[in-house]
């Protein structure tokens, strides 16, 4: 097994782990045999990972990213290392900026073989968020740092347990009216478990991905407006979407306490789609799974009667 698989028993660090791709990414490494670290904040949010290992096989870190100190640590005795860290709160510049240098800097002084940023699609010094603007730093640094660092940029994500169905289902399936901020942003989702697929295989073949960036976006093209539509669909519920002008978004976004900040508003208004500037899922071996396969199935529990709807329907 280790001739075939190069992560047998080699220790992986995830920081942000306990996160919505984290712990997806632990779960495809656990079962690829490797030994897997859980660096963040609130490792303990992972815990629902340790059935899943086998004795010894994962660990986990309480870790401070504007720590040196604490990220050396974490870092420590690390085969290769995986940077999932994202926020849309604090200082971005710093925690999704400096701190991925750090990280990258922690790891190839302590002998990392290799690293992998996990950035985003929209990634750019100038970019209209901050966000976009962190991310794009992170990038820089990670760069210099780890020269043969692999960067992924994933698009916005779903999953069963997470991301952007998750985010906006509860809403739909409990107002019958609801507004759509920027109707017509263009948004290529992708499904967790391939990012985390990607990650996986940028592990396992350093050689070939060595200082490459790839974008990561799901095979359709959907609009905002056209996403709210269809998870009211996958709910068996009829809902009435008012798209918003861009003035009042920003204006919504603009004002304190709201759910969406500016920064969120300039990301979504910006879509999330490949710019075919680098390579894709294509050049990885990796055919992404389009969301129309697996909506309706994840919009079960929030249909009016869940899994039953079904045969309450046919009896009706």
């Amino acid at each position: 097994m280790s001739r075939t698989n190069p992560l047998t028993d080699k220790l992986v660090t995830i920081f942000g782990g306990s996160g919505f791709i984290g712990r997806h990414v632990a779960e495809d490494l656990l079962q690829l045999g490797a030994r897997v670290r859980i660096a963040s904040r609130t490792p303990e949010d992972a815990f629902s990972l340790k059935p899943l290992a086998k004795l010894g096989q994962l660990q986990f870190a309480r870790c401070n990213l504007l720590d040196e100190a604490s990220v050396r640590a974490c870092v420590d005795g690390s085969h290769a290392v995986v940077n999932l860290v994202g926020s849309f709160d604090g200082n971005l510049m710093k925690l999704m900026g400096e701190a991925a240098g750090t990280l990258a800097r922690a790891a190839r002084e302590t002998g990392a073989q290799s690293f992998v940023q996990v950035s985003a699609i929209g990634a750019d010094p100038v970019g209209p968020s901050e966000y976009a603007q962190a991310k794009a730093l992170g990038e820089q640094l990670v760069r210099e740092a780890f020269p043969d660092a692999t960067i992924l940029r994933p698009s916005i994500l779903f999953g069963p347990d997470g991301g952007i169905l998750q985010m906006f289902a509860p809403l739909i399936a409990s107002l019958p009216v609801l507004p759509v901020f920027a109707p017509d942003a263009p948004l290529q989702m992708v499904h967790v478990d391939d990012v985390a697929a990607a990650i996986a295989k940028a592990l396992r073949e350093p050689g070939q991905h060595a200082g490459k960036t790839y974008e990561l976006a799901g095979p359709d093209r959907w609009t905002m407006m056209e996403l709210n539509k269809r998870i009211a669909k996958a709910q068996r519920r009829k809902r009435a979407f008012v798209p918003m002008p861009d003035a009042a978004s920003a204006a919504f976004a603009a004002f304190p306490g709201t759910p969406m900040g500016m920064d969120q508003w300039r990301m979504l208004k910006a879509g999330s789609v490949a710019s075919a500037d680098h390579p894709g899922f294509a050049a990885l071996g990796i055919q992404p799974r389009p969301l129309e396969l697996v909506i309706d199935r994840y919009m079960v529990h929030h249909r009016k009667h869940g899994r039953f709807a079904e045969k309450i329907d046919s009896l009706g």
